[in-house]
């Protein structure tokens, strides 16, 4: 069985697995597990790596929620561009683009490529309200054209999010199965390097937020849920790859360094959302005084509330 990479960051669980067999040969896989053999094309066989496969799925579903919670606060309190540093969005959506890069250089799993491109997508829901309450609360008049604008925008990304996987999936395997050995070599290298840009964005993005949240002394705004979730998913990531290491047959060494850009960003990103969940916990009682005189209403209009309701009312 190969020993294969999987450099996508924030999901990859960095297992061993078989690479898929041409059509005519049937794959070697008598007593692995079915349901992961079916669903992640990879064959596994021991206690170790059952294990390993079930703790990276519990990394992927954790991040795959992670924006979720943020995204819905934002809706609700319109508070986005208050709350949130636009270098943290910046940073988190060009650490998802260079995981997405590495992701199809190294022709992935497309359960990793899907997951990718919803971590893309939900970062661009995210950059979007930022944007959108930015200019919605900088204007003096109410625009209906931005809000049309806004959902036009999120409808189209939708669709694409639908149709983009199966594109790109098929894309990748024409060209990994008609390309030459040095081709391949030189994506997969491309791939790597992909995977430490991914790793120096992930830790970049950090500290504009923790910035942010010091200079107000609070934050007010943004979810715990995204850094708690973060943090599962990347302390779940790392002990699925330790996992691996006491049934695996080939090198340790080489295993762990091929892994190593992706367990430095994890147990980075981790240490530093230990920082941001001191954060907070010391500002939690700082909340600015229109929220404590006004606790049951909303500062900002949501997005999703009609204009001309608001006018009757």
């Amino acid at each position: 069985m190969a020993t294969g990479h999987l450099p996508t960051g924030r999901t990859s669980h960095g297992l061993n697995w078989s690479a898929p067999a041409a059509a005519a040969v049937k794959p070697l896989c008598e007593n692995g597990t079915p349901w992961i053999l079916y669903l992640l094309e990879e064959c596994v066989d021991n206690m170790w790596e059952y294990l390993s496969v079930v703790i990276g799925l519990v990394s992927m579903f954790c991040f795959l929620l992670s924006t979720l919670p943020q995204v819905y606060v934002a809706y609700r309190n319109g508070k986005v561009e208050e709350a949130m540093s636009f270098g943290f969005l910046f940073f988190l959506f060009s650490g998802d683009l260079t995981n997405f890069a590495g992701c199809y250089l190294t022709s992935q799993l497309p359960i990793q490529v899907v997951a990718v491109i919803f971590y893309i997508f939900t970062d661009l829901i995210l950059i979007s309200q930022f944007l959108y309450y930015k200019i919605k609360n900088n204007s003096s008049k109410k625009n209906p054209l931005l809000k049309w604008l806004c959902f036009m925008w999120c409808g189209a990304g939708t669709l694409l999010l639908l149709t983009l996987p199966k594109i790109i999936i098929d894309s990748n395997t024409a060209v990994s199965a008609q390309g030459p050995d040095t081709t391949r070599k030189s994506m997969k290298l491309a791939g790597f390097i992909c995977g430490y840009m991914a790793t120096i964005f992930y830790l970049l993005s950090r500290f504009p937020q923790l910035y942010k949240n010091f200079q107000r002394q609070s934050t007010e705004g943004t979810s715990y849920l995204l850094f708690a979730l973060a943090m599962m998913g990347n302390g779940t990531y790392g002990l699925s790859v330790m996992l691996v290491l006491p049934a695996l047959r080939g090198s340790k060494q080489a295993f762990i360094m091929n892994h190593l850009a992706w367990l430095i960003g994890s147990a980075g990103v981790l240490v530093l959302d230990f920082f941001v969940t001191a954060q907070f916990i010391l500002y939690r009682n700082n909340r600015t005084s229109k929220s404590i005189a006004l606790p049951s209403t909303t500062e900002v209009e949501p997005l999703l509330c009609d204009d001309e309701e608001q006018s009757v009312l």
